[in-house]
This record gives C-alpha cells, structure tokens and sequence, in this order.
C-alpha cells in the first residue's frame, strides 16, 4: 500500500507521467495505470482522507478480486525430473516438461516449471545438481592423507596413498590403497577402477599431475604416453582439469574429501601389516559409504549407479590393458639401443635415428613413426644383448662405415697393445658389433688420456684378461698403467688371516689359475 500511496501523489500531485512514476518506483508502467484507474473507479482523489488507512485503501481498490484459497497444481516429482536430465543425452528441461502436461494438463506453466526446479536444485548440495550426465565423466585423483602400514617382521613404517574415483553422475566411488603415486600405480589403479564399475565412462579427468600429464598447459596439456595408451585400449578420453581450475574437478576433490572422511577416519586406530589387509579394510569401507541414503535425494550412490551409470558405461575390453612403459632412445652405432640397462637390436638402417619403445613385463618393442620395427623378449638382469640376426647387415657391414676392421685401424694408430685390445674385445663379443660401445669408449679416452698412457693401459688389460671398456678407464684413473706390469704380477700375497693362499681353492682335477693382476 506504501507504494500505491505513492503512485497516487506523483500522479495526481506532481503530475509526472505514467512512465516516470514507474521509472521512479521500479515497477511496470501498467501497474501505474492499473492502480491510477482503480482509484478513480473507487472515488479517490489527492489528497487522500485522513482517516483513510492502509487495510482500508486495500479493500478499496481490491474488493472485487477473488480472496479464496489460490488453485493448487500438480506438483512434478523433482527428484525424478533431476535424474532424467542426467540420464540421457539431449533430455532438456522443455521436454520433461511437455511430458509433465501430458500427465497434468492443468499443471505449471513452462516458465513456472524451470523456476521451481531451478529452486528444488539450488536446495541440494552442490556436488548433486551439477549437470553431469549418465556415464559421462570419471574424476581421478590422490588423496592428500596417507596411511602407515607397519612390516610385522621388521618394524619399518611405509606409508600407503589412497586411489580414489568417482562417477560424475552416481557419485558411485572406487578406492584402494598404493605404495606410491608413481606411474605404475596409477594406471593399475585405473584399471581397478574401470574393472570395480564393471564399464568405461566417456570421459577420464585427472588433475595435471606430473604422473599422467607430461605438460601441464592451459589450452593443451601433453598427456604421458602410457597413459594415453590406457585411454586408447579402453576406448575413453583422458581431458585433465585446467591448471588452478579446482572447479573443473570439484566432484574429485569432494570425493578426496569424502574418502578421507568416511573411508580413513574410521580406521584411524587400527594397525595394518599389509598393504593388502589396508585394502580389506577400505573395501568395506567403501561399500558402506556407497550404500548411505543420500539427505536430499532419494536413494544412494549404489541405486544411482544402478539406474544411471551402469547401463550408460561403455563394455569393457576382452583384455585387460597390460602396464607399459614408454621411452625414447637412440640406436647407437652398433644399431642397439639401450633400455633399462640392456640392449635391443633394430634395423640398422635406423642407426642414430631416435626412436620410440614400449616395454612391458615381458616385451621391448620398438617403433620409428608410429610403426613398430623390433619386437624382442625383455632381457633378465644387466648388460644382456638381444639382437635378431635379421637386424645385422650384411657380411657384418655397419652402417655410417662402422666396421670391425675400421676400429683396429683406429687403434692401430694408439699402438700394437690396444690394436690386440679391441681385436680382442671383437673377438670376445657374440656378434662383433656388440663390441662397438667398448670401442668408442676406447676412443674417447683417447681424447683424454696420451697414446702412451693408452698403450700401457691395454697392454695391462690383455694381460689381466679385462677386455672392457671400464677396465682400461679404471686402470687409467688410478694410474695403474704407469706401474711396472711384471712387479705387480709377481707380488706375494699379504700376510693376513682372511687370505687363504691359491692352495684352498685348488682342484686336484684342474690345474691353478693364475694370480689377478
């Protein structure tokens, strides 16, 4: 009444137009001149009577409108609403609409419908009415809080990190425990998970950790190569969150937060041995925390899953993605490369090309632009040459003039004893070529160290029997080489009771080996 009171007085007393006394009063220029003809209807003029107060200006100009109780519509089932629009793709609030009318023709009106569902999902927590449709997103991610795992034996403390994955659309959430957040963990992790909900989703979202994306970038984030190669056997999309962009995976850090609470907390006094007892635990856990009613929503994380996720994920594979490890390497002059401290042969037209290989459990692969040009059993232990006779060329001739014969010329030039050196060293290898890493090394002490040091120090080596490449640098390093060779031969052994003289280790049915040099 305060404000029809003043649209009287701008009217009639300072006779302002219809749309300045709106302007004036925030309010429609219609309802000025609705309140403007009621009050003429009712005989009202300025100055209003004094005795004239706001309940009876109201049923003055109001008596004639309907004081009953209002019409009640159809109320739609929100929560019904809510989860179709997550269900499936293209469901669109105009449409669950038009199905609303279908049911109730004398329900809310279109724009009356979005409101009211706009005003049930602003009720719920933040973490539910987020639009993430059925099968649609997975979030990743470690949680901050580690658990100590006490070896029974030993005593020694290591502390476990905990895995946690949840659907965007269910909240359905998958966790367990790992040693580590190393890459190996992670990607056995995802595994898991993929296998926990029995499907794929569409899309994976980590954070940028350094373990799944190389370079973090704003636009265009470089993903490790393992773990796009898991995204590709699954057939799903690894899109890591923008960096400093916490809301891009704000279902992530609710469950981390989730996890720690209803997962962790509750074991806070208990004492693990194992790491596969902490796991124990966490199932458990994680069941009971999947099957808590939800205090907004009907149902829980398991009847979401069931009804939303599980039928919208994608199958999984006939085989499970078996872990891989991706890294570069240069084929060296001897057309091996080395990986994990052993060495692989390739086509040795590709000597000095980078390449890229893949190695598993069991396998080294190797590809040049995408394809693959050596497959070999992975070698147990260090400093193993594997090499397919396929791979050598022809009557042993190495590509980039790499001969046998071209490294004792080289060595011809240092002297006669390291000319035997490498022949030796050739000799001694499988295949000649395998012999071509100590050689170089051979060559490049030469750039360090004068010929006559080399010469003494192979002509050392030969009599020894070391033929390698740290040999000869030892023997250099230490100064060895300018030592009398023949003394150093003929010393007695010490006087010690650790030292049991070369009679304790003779065999009457070999002859005795000859001192070390």
């Amino acid at each position: 009444m305060r404000k029809v009171t003043e649209i009287l007085r701008l009217r009639w007393e300072q006779q302002l137009r219809v749309r300045q006394v709106a302007q004036s009063l925030a309010i429609s220029h219609s309802t000025v001149i609705d309140t403007i003809y009621r009050a003429k209807a009712a005989g009202l003029s300025w100055p209003l009577p004094a005795s004239l107060d706001n309940a009876a200006l109201e049923a003055l100009l109001y008596h004639g409108q309907e004081t009953g109780p209002r019409r009640v519509r159809p109320e739609p089932v929100w929560a019904e609403v809510h989860r179709e629009l997550r269900r499936k793709k293209h469901v669109t609030l105009q449409l669950l609409w038009i199905e609303y009318k279908r049911t109730a023709p004398d329900g809310y009106q279109y724009t009356q419908f979005c409101v009211r569902y706009r005003q049930w999902a602003a009720a719920l927590d933040v973490v539910l009415r987020q639009p993430y449709r059925a099968g649609e997103k997975m979030f990743v991610d470690f949680a901050g809080q580690t658990i100590p795992v006490i070896d029974a034996a030993s005593g020694e403390v290591r502390e476990a990190h905990l895995f946690i994955a949840v659907l965007g659309a269910s909240n359905y959430t998958y966790a367990e425990a790992t040693w580590g957040e190393d890459l190996a963990s992670w990607i056995g992790a995802h595994v898991h998970a993929f296998d926990f909900f029995e499907g794929v989703p569409e899309v994976v979202i980590p954070d940028n950790a350094r373990t799944g994306v190389t370079h973090a970038s704003y636009y265009e984030p470089d993903l490790n190569a393992t773990y796009h190669e898991l995204a590709t056997h699954y057939g799903t999309v690894i899109i890591p969150a923008r960096p400093y962009k916490p809301r891009d995976k704000a279902k992530a850090e609710s469950a981390v937060l989730q996890g720690e609470r209803w997962l962790l907390a509750p074991l806070r006094d208990r004492v693990f041995g194992s790491l596969a007892e902490l796991n124990a635990a966490i199932a458990a856990q994680r069941t009971a925390l999947n099957e808590r009613p939800f205090q907004k929503l009907p149902g829980s994380r398991r009847t979401l899953f069931e009804t939303l996720d599980r039928p919208a994920l994608r199958s999984l594979p006939t085989q499970r993605y078996e872990f891989a490890q991706w890294k570069k390497a240069r084929a060296n002059v001897d057309y091996h490369v080395a990986l994990l401290h052993n060495y692989y042969s390739v086509p040795y037209q590709l000597v000095q090309r980078e390449l890229d290989c893949r190695v598993t459990a069991t396998t080294v692969e190797v590809f040049a632009q995408g394809h693959r040009v050596a497959s070999h059993v992975r070698a147990a232990g260090v400093g193993h040459y594997v090499t397919d006779p396929r791979h050598r060329p022809i009557a042993h001739q190495q590509h980039l003039e790499w001969t046998p014969s071209r490294l004792v010329r080289w060595a011809e030039t240092v002297g006669p004893q390291a000319a035997a050196l490498v022949d030796a060293i050739l000799q001694h290898k499988p295949h000649p070529e395998q012999g071509y890493r100590a050689c170089l090394g051979l060559m490049r002490l030469a750039k360090r160290y004068s010929p006559a040091r080399l010469e003494a120090a192979a002509a050392r080596a030969l009599t020894c029997g070391a033929l390698s490449y740290r040999s000869v640098r030892s023997i250099l390093e230490h100064r060895l080489d300018q030592q009398p060779l023949q003394a150093a031969l003929d010393l007695p052994l010490p006087a010690h009771p650790n030292v049991r003289g070369a009679g304790y280790y003779r065999d009457d049915d070999n002859e005795e080996g000859t001192p070390s040099c």
